[in-house]
């Protein structure tokens, strides 16, 4: 006869899902409410503004949308995308390559800056694609690519493409609540995040940002949104509505309790204090993990502080090590993928785990295995 379901209460250092507050998590049980009921009409608000404070931006159009980070990468590239507009996409791990994938499917002329796995963007590689194609009209990349560890200087990769007058488009899945990030003086036209890692809330919401240019050129598009649940004009009806708001979807409204309660934790830190202690306990696990011989992939001045990729030692089982430290230690660590699959762990210290406790466990859990 089946009973309720218990999991095992791991502790989740690979790429994300981190574990959770447990204020957040108290917050998830709390009472349903319908998705147009006026208490949760205010708590959308509320959330637009915690999530306007950790975006660092003034953008109207900040919300979530109910789904993973994947589809606010679709949201973003669909409303911007015109069929046969020229689209630069650099790829440098994973994630970026899914971007592509997109852009091809709504039928974007797709043009990439290829970048070596592992690497940040070279700045100088997406100046030279736009130099051979001045008529681009979207750029993206990812600025913290959890495939690989490495973190781009989006900063100048955005000044970069509006020099030539496109719109850009961050992937800040990785980066958003624990490495700096700056959507209004980076001048980001559109970005989208996850609920799971900086956040460390669960899985399942994705935060979006548009700016007003952006907005303004979606709105007057001449072609319409080819996707009818990312499509900003409706998702806008529903999040900005004047008065009564126009039914969209059904939002999870647990899951949103869960977030601002996240965004609220985050605020009383101070974002600032986030990205620095993310910065320094990243410091502190590099050092414990190069005691025991393990060496990062990505040089230090390209390396997201939150997730590390580590190069397995020659003739070490990555499965075999990974398989011991989930069944004697209760800890989940990530395998590599793509290109870095079988030559990579990853390590993730984020949210709620980027703390001295974690580093101790995780090292001591190392150790052991590893003899």
């Amino acid at each position: 006869m089946s009973s309720s379901f218990t999991p095992f209460n791991r502790i989740l250092m690979g790429p994300g899902p981190s574990n959770v507050n447990p204020k957040v998590l108290q917050a998830l049980s709390k009472p349903a409410l319908g998705h147009l009921d006026p208490q949760f009409i205010g708590l959308m608000d509320e959330i637009k503004d915690l999530l306007r404070y950790t975006f660092k931006t003034e953008n109207e159009a900040t919300f979530v949308l109910s789904g993973p980070g994947s589809l606010g990468m679709e949201a973003c590239l669909v409303n911007l995308i015109h069929p046969g507009d020229k689209v630069i996409v650099c790829v440098g791990g994973y994630f970026a390559n899914r971007m592509t994938q997109i852009v091809e499917k709504i039928g974007g002329n797709l043009v990439t800056v290829k970048e070596t796995w592992g690497r940040a963007i070279d700045p100088e590689n997406l100046e030279h694609s736009l130099k051979q194609n001045p008529d681009t009209k979207v750029v993206a990349f990812v600025h913290a690519e959890t495939s690989t560890g490495a973190l781009s200087d989006i900063k100048t990769l955005s000044g970069i493409a509006h020099k030539y007058g496109a719109f850009v488009i961050a992937d800040t899945v990785t980066s958003l609540g624990a490495v700096e990030v700056r959507i209004d003086e980076w001048k980001i036209d559109a970005a989208y995040s996850c609920s799971q890692k900086g956040l460390a809330c669960v899985a399942g919401m994705s935060p979006i940002t548009f700016s007003q240019h952006a907005v303004e050129f979606i709105k007057n598009r001449k072609i319409p949104v080819q996707s009818w649940f990312n499509d900003l004009n409706l998702l806008l009806s529903y999040w900005n509505g004047p008065g009564k708001r126009a039914y969209h979807h059904t939002a999870p409204s647990n899951q949103f309790y869960g977030l601002h309660e996240a965004l609220l934790l985050l605020k009383e830190e101070g974002i600032e204090n986030s990205w620095q202690r993310h910065k320094e306990n990243s410091v502190k696990l590099i050092l414990r993990l190069k005691e025991l011989g393990l060496e990062p992939l990505v040089p230090e001045n390209e390396r997201i502080p939150n997730l590390l990729t580590i190069k397995i030692p020659h003739g070490v089982d990555e499965l075999k090590v990974r398989t011991e430290l989930l069944n004697k230690h209760n800890l989940e660590i990530g395998a590599g993928l793509g290109e870095l699959a079988g030559k990579v762990w990853r390590i993730g210290l984020m949210g709620y785990n980027s703390n001295e406790k974690m580093i101790d466990y995780c090292i001591g859990a190392f150790k052991d295995v590893l003899k």
